[in-house]
């Protein structure tokens, strides 16, 4: 089964609440998950971020799944799958030019926010 997770938007303004994520070889800066009701995420890519180009152009949606492996099989796989968290685990594809975050984990809400304040803080 997917869910809705949340949706994310590249954008090269600095904002406030932004915190620096150098994980699985990749480096971006990234809004607070719990930064608002609806989910959204604001993502700002520095130089050698080592992501690809449609993922920073493009925003993407990202669904919660039950079982990341079997959702990717056969999808054409931008990244991962990787944990940048202990029990989230995470993948990017494309389907049709656009980017799509499958993610799997069992986290709520509030343990991923502590887990994300806890390990990359804010700038």
């Amino acid at each position: 089964m997917r869910r809705y997770h949340h949706y994310g938007i590249p954008t090269e303004e600095k904002r406030k609440d932004e915190a620096y994520v150098e994980v699985g070889g990749f480096k971006f800066y990234s809004t607070p998950y719990e930064a608002n009701k609806w989910h959204i995420q604001w993502h700002r890519f520095p130089e050698g971020h080592g992501l690809p180009e449609l993922v920073t152009k493009v925003p993407h949606i990202a669904f919660q799944v039950d079982d990341l492996k079997a959702e990717i099989k056969g999808c054409k796989i931008l990244f991962g799958p990787y944990s940048p968290l202990k029990g989230y685990h995470v993948a990017m594809i494309e389907d049709h030019g656009i980017p799509i975050e499958l993610v799997q984990t069992e986290l709520t809400d509030e343990e991923l926010s502590a887990l994300e304040h806890e390990k990359f803080g804010k700038c």
